[in-house]
């Protein structure tokens, strides 16, 4: 019987020769096609350092631009708030605006880099600069709030101190007499400068604090007979004369609104009513400048109206 060809062992080494030089055929190509495609990988983009840190670049592009607009939006942000600060709060309280020397104050620049940064990173630079200048812009404005929050607060207790109601309850407003200035007086006969204004009631009517103070004198004397000086800070000092009785001494605490005594007709008196004087800086002012706080316009007018027309002095 014929033997088959491949069964020879010379026939089994000619075909596992040819496996291997298929084998390494196989292998040489592809080393061959892996170089053929990173030169031409190389060649048309770059080592693959650079393809990572081109992407690095992107990345870092993109959040820089997300940045700058955060930037942008905080500074015109920030801009409101100064013109608020300016043109709002400090009209308000009657402060002057910030000097644009001080809003400038401390602001840093471009100065800080040489001139091969500057060309090198242009973007980064004046990005940086920007920022800068923004911090400095916010500590500026961060301090002024604060100025702001202490002028607040000294106006608040300058406005609660002020004279600022009737210091008795005149719903009806047919209560006071104009009788501030130059008057004759009821009793003496004589003209006589009258520094305050007479409010007419019965007597035991509640009179009250006209603003937050401290009561000075709380006494009898000849002419004003039980009278009270209440200082309210800022130069205001209110007096309140020919009471029947003082619920209130020297040293003590009134805030407006509060009673501290009741009318009468002591002292020298023509009949039962409160009189009741204004000071700034020790020098006597029409009360009637200061009894808008409890009254509409068309109130407050009325009352000036009604007061005209009773010009005569009680006391």
């Amino acid at each position: 019987m014929r033997k088959d060809a491949t069964s020879h062992p010379h026939a089994q080494s000619v075909s596992n020769g040819r496996t291997r030089m298929r084998k390494v055929i196989f292998a040489g190509l592809t080393v061959y096609l892996t170089y053929v495609f990173y030169t031409q990988f190389i060649l048309h983009f770059g080592p693959v350092e650079d393809q990572l840190l081109m992407k690095e670049n992107l990345r870092l592009k993109a959040e820089m631009q997300i940045l700058e607009e955060r930037v942008s939006k905080a500074s015109a942000s920030l801009e409101k708030l100064i013109d608020r600060d300016d043109h709002n709060y400090r009209v308000v309280l009657d402060a002057e605006p910030l000097s644009q020397e001080i809003r400038t104050s401390g602001s840093g620049g471009s100065e800080r880099f040489d001139r091969d940064a500057l060309r090198e990173a242009p973007n980064l630079i004046s990005n940086y600069s920007t920022l800068s200048q923004l911090q400095s812009k916010i500590d500026v404005e961060e301090q002024s709030y604060d100025q702001l929050n202490d002028l607040l607060n000294e106006r608040i207790r300058m406005w609660a101190s002020r004279p600022a109601i009737q210091p008795i309850s005149n719903k009806q407003l047919n209560q006071l007499f104009m009788s501030y200035g130059a008057r004759m007086h009821p009793i003496f006969k004589v003209m006589k400068d009258h520094n305050g204004l007479d409010f007419s009631a019965p007597k035991g009517t509640p009179v009250y604090a006209t603003g937050d103070g401290t009561v000075v004198t709380a006494h009898r004397s000849a002419s004003y007979g039980k009278v009270i000086y209440i200082d309210h800070g800022h130069g205001y000092e209110t007096r309140y004369a020919h009471l029947s009785k003082f619920i209130v001494y020297p040293g003590d605490r009134v805030k407006r609104g509060h009673i501290i005594g009741y009318v009468g007709s002591t002292g020298t008196s023509q009949s039962r009513h409160l009189h009741y004087e204004v000071l700034i800086n020790d020098k006597p002012v029409n009360p009637i400048n200061f009894f808008q706080r409890d009254l509409s316009n068309s109130e407050y007018q009325r009352l000036i109206d009604i007061a005209q027309t009773q010009n005569r002095a009680l006391d």
